[in-house]
């Protein structure tokens, strides 16, 4: 019998691919950690923002504020991370990433460093410009006009 769609060779399968292979690549990196990327990312942006409210934080790492909730959640469980409330809007929560997490945070950074090294790995300089330029491209342009992905 004929495929008369072979999704294998698609660019939604392959984009799948390629993320459970950076999935995976980090978690071999990070092991001694016990982080998601997720989890790193909200770290790495509370480096940058600190005092930042969790829904804007989900927002600038692509997640959903639903579900965000859960995961700063293990993070606080953890001690990386502070959440309060905002004082001029209880129902806004505000969050910090304590020394610990920071700590924890900056040992990371080379971790991550080395996932993109190796998932880039097989591919030449000018390939990785040319990928690079491409997904953002596919990522940007798919967004709705409040920044996010559409999903």
């Amino acid at each position: 019998m004929a495929k008369s769609f072979d999704f294998q060779n698609t660019p939604g399968h392959l984009v799948r691919r390629a993320h459970q292979r950076t999935v995976a690549l980090f978690m071999e990196e990070t092991a001694g950690f016990d982080v998601t990327p997720v989890q790193f990312a909200i770290l790495h942006e509370l480096l940058a923002q600190p005092g930042e409210d969790q829904v804007t934080l989900a927002s600038r790492v692509a997640f959903d504020a639903a579900t965000s909730g859960s995961v700063i959640g293990r993070l606080e469980k953890r001690g990386w991370v502070r959440r309060e409330a905002d004082t001029r809007d209880r129902r806004r929560k505000l969050l910090w990433i304590t020394p610990e997490g920071e700590t924890a945070a900056l040992q990371m950074r080379d971790a991550a460093q080395r996932v993109q090294e190796r998932l880039m790995g097989p591919l030449n300089a000018e390939e990785r410009a040319v990928l690079m330029t491409l997904l953002t491209k596919v990522v940007y342009q798919h967004q709705d006009p409040a920044g996010t992905s559409g999903a």
